[in-house]
């Protein structure tokens, strides 16, 4: 359906000032402009429409019904049109992109190199859903996750990030005090901290299997401090607590500033667990959330020769 010619904006202005103030004088002063122009593009308005909007009743002017039945929908549509402006005139909104992430290896991993993905994507506004309990990547309560464990979901589509390993570390005055750590069985005179996040209990990542993994007998481990999470656990050998069985990549900053040393040369062993990043099958990932991933694989490959490194 062709749309029928509109009248002249200015026209429209003046009718809408004139109808809300209920002078043409007052409405001359918010224009800025002569009581005469008003009145000129009132008669404008008038001659397109082809019925009068405004009638004089001694010195004042009262809208005709056409013209009130007007009047409130072009109050209205110069309110949207200064709001587009507004909008106009605001920077592009970023957009967001959510990602469930498990508590130890957000603020470990994920959160120092952040501000590269900011650097690379300013337009994507990153919210870290940091929690216990992961997020319902199905009913759309994040757009992608990172997850730790074996694998396997069948409801979620999944990217082996990372493999992980665990290795017994602590900060570097414990090496030098008086009770050496030269072999395991020196272990039994120091304060273990003991990670017993629900990961633990799925990957094998404890003393015990630390030291089957050895053919060690293990030591009394009936004292020590425990931990629900495993950055705790890494925080506290950092602080000078005891000797941690760390998660690497969740220690290997700490490492790599010399917060905290690799007590044995073998110490390390895997853990049947890896990081995956987690999408919905029923939700693909958009463009936002696949450049976030290949940045992920990018700081993986990173983080990796930073490993063999050290």
């Amino acid at each position: 359906m062709a749309l029928s010619r509109l009248p002249p904006l200015n026209a429209l202005r003046a009718f809408e000032a004139t109808a809300r103030l209920g002078s043409i004088s007052a409405a001359a002063a918010e224009l800025s402009v002569t009581p005469g122009a008003v009145s000129q593009q009132i008669r404008t308005l008038e001659d397109h429409v082809g019925v009068p909007l405004f009638s004089r009743q001694g010195r004042g002017l009262v809208v005709t019904d056409a013209g009130r039945a007007a009047a409130t929908v072009t109050t209205d549509a110069f309110a949207s049109l200064e709001r587009a402006v507004s909008l106009m005139r605001q920077p592009l909104q970023r957009r967001q992109l959510t990602v469930s992430v498990a508590p130890s290896f957000a603020g470990k991993w994920l959160a120092p190199r952040l501000y590269k993905f900011q650097e690379k994507q300013p337009g994507i506004e990153v919210w870290i859903s940091a929690d216990q309990e992961r997020a319902d990547l199905s009913g759309g309560a994040a757009d992608l996750g990172i997850r730790y464990g074996p694998g396997g979901d069948a409801a979620l589509h999944e990217i082996q990030l990372l493999a992980e390993e665990v290795l017994p570390v602590c900060a570097p005055a414990l090496l030098q005090g008086a009770t050496p750590l030269r072999t395991p069985r020196d272990l039994a005179h120091h304060t273990l901290l003991h990670d017993a996040s629900p990961e633990s209990d799925v990957d094998g990542a404890d003393w015990t299997a630390w030291f089957r993994a050895r053919r060690i007998k293990p030591i009394d481990m009936s004292g020590g401090v425990r931990f629900n999470q495993s950055a705790l656990v890494i925080d506290a050998a950092v602080a000078g607590r005891g000797i941690a069985l760390a998660k690497r990549a969740l220690a290997q900053n700490d490492l790599a500033a010399g917060r905290l040393v690799s007590i044995f040369p073998d110490g390390a062993s895997p853990v049947r667990s890896s990081y995956y990043i987690v999408t919905a099958r029923n939700r693909p990932v958009d463009a936002d959330g696949q450049a976030f991933i290949d940045w992920l694989q990018e700081e993986v490959s990173q983080h990796e020769d930073a490993i063999d490194e050290l």
